[in-house]
C-alpha cells in the first residue's frame, strides 16, 4: 500500500478541525460580496480558497498561490475549478494588471524569507479599497499544548526554532502591513479550542513537522528520520494524555489576525 505523502495526510487530518475554522473566521472579517476578486497566498491545500468559493457560489473569483507543487496536486485534486497556481509569495504569478478585491494569508507569512517583499506584493496584487487579511500564529511560548511537545522533541534534536510560531508578535505583523502603505491596519488576538478525534495521528504529523525543522532533522537520512520521529511520538504521550477527554483532545489555539485596506 502507497504511503499518504505529508500534503495528503495534512488535508485528511488538519483541514477540517485546525485551519477550516479559521478560515471562516477570516472570511467573516473581511466580508466577501458577491463579484469579489479573492486572492489566497500561501493556499497550501487551499481551505481558505475553498470557503471562498462555497461563499461566492458561482459570482467573482479565486485564486490560490502556493510554492509547494505537492501541496498544490492536492488542492487541484480536492477543488479542481479554482485557478492554482505556483509561486513565489516575493513574486506572486499575476497577470498584466491583475488585481483582486480581497487578499489572504492565513499562517504563511511567518515562513516567507523576505516578508516585506511578500507583503508589498500583497498590496500590488490588491485593488484601490480592497481589503487584506493575514493570519500568523501567536507564539508557542503562550499555546502549552504545543510549547509541550516541543519540548519533548527537543530533548532527541537540540533547539528547535518552530517556524510556526515564530511570528507571534502583533505590533511587528501591524508595522510591517503599515509601511508597506497599507491603511486602516487593526490586529486583534483569536483564541479557539480545537478538537481532534483521539485515533487522529496528530503526534506523528507534528513531530514530522518539528524535526523537519530542526537542524538536526536536516542532517539525517530517510531511516534515522523516520525512526526519530518514532520516539518522539512515543515521548509525546503523555503530553497529550493531559488534554484528552474521553475519545477527543482539545487544546487552545491563539493567531494574530489582522486586517487592513488599499
Amino acid at each position: 500500500m502507497n504511503q499518504a505523502s505529508f500534503p495528503e495526510m495534512y488535508e485528511r487530518w488538519l483541514v477540517a478541525p485546525l485551519f477550516r475554522p479559521y478560515a471562516e473566521i477570516t472570511l467573516d472579517e473581511v466580508r466577501l460580496s458577491n463579484g469579489d476578486r479573492v486572492l489566497d497566498i500561501a493556499c497550501g491545500t487551499g481551505i481558505v480558497a475553498r470557503v471562498a468559493r462555497e461563499r461566492l457560489g458561482d459570482s467573482g473569483s479565486v485564486v490560490g498561490v502556493d510554492v509547494s507543487p505537492d501541496m498544490l496536486a492536492v488542492a487541484r485534486a480536492v477543488a479542481p475549478s479554482i485557478d492554482w497556481r505556483e509561486g513565489d509569495a516575493s513574486a506572486l504569478p499575476l497577470g498584466d494588471g491583475e488585481q483582486f478585491d480581497v487578499v489572504v494569508c492565513q499562517q504563511g507569512l511567518q515562513f516567507f524569507p523576505d516578508k516585506a517583499a511578500a507583503v508589498a506584493q500583497m498590496r500590488r496584487a490588491l485593488a484601490k479599497g480592497g481589503r487584506v487579511a493575514v493570519a500568523t500564529w501567536r507564539s508557542d511560548d503562550e499555546i502549552p499544548f504545543f510549547r509541550q511537545l516541543r519540548r519533548v522533541a527537543e530533548q532527541r534534536l537540540g533547539n528547535i526554532a518552530d517556524q510556526r510560531y515564530s511570528y507571534g508578535d502583533a505590533t511587528a505583523l501591524e508595522a510591517l502591513l503599515r509601511h508597506a502603505g497599507f491603511l486602516d491596519v487593526q490586529c486583534r488576538t483569536i483564541s479557539r479550542s480545537i478538537r481532534f478525534d483521539a485515533g487522529t495521528p496528530f503526534l506523528r504529523l507534528n513531530s514530522m513537522a518539528l524535526v523537519g525543522m530542526s537542524a538536526a532533522g536536516k542532517q539525517m537520512g530517510d531511516v534515522e528520520r523516520i525512526r526519530v520521529v518514532e520516539e518522539i511520538v512515543a515521548e509525546s504521550v503523555p503530553v497529550l494524555q493531559q488534554f484528552e477527554t474521553g475519545s477527543v483532545f482539545a487544546f487552545e489555539l491563539s493567531t494574530n489576525l489582522a486586517t487592513a485596506r488599499r
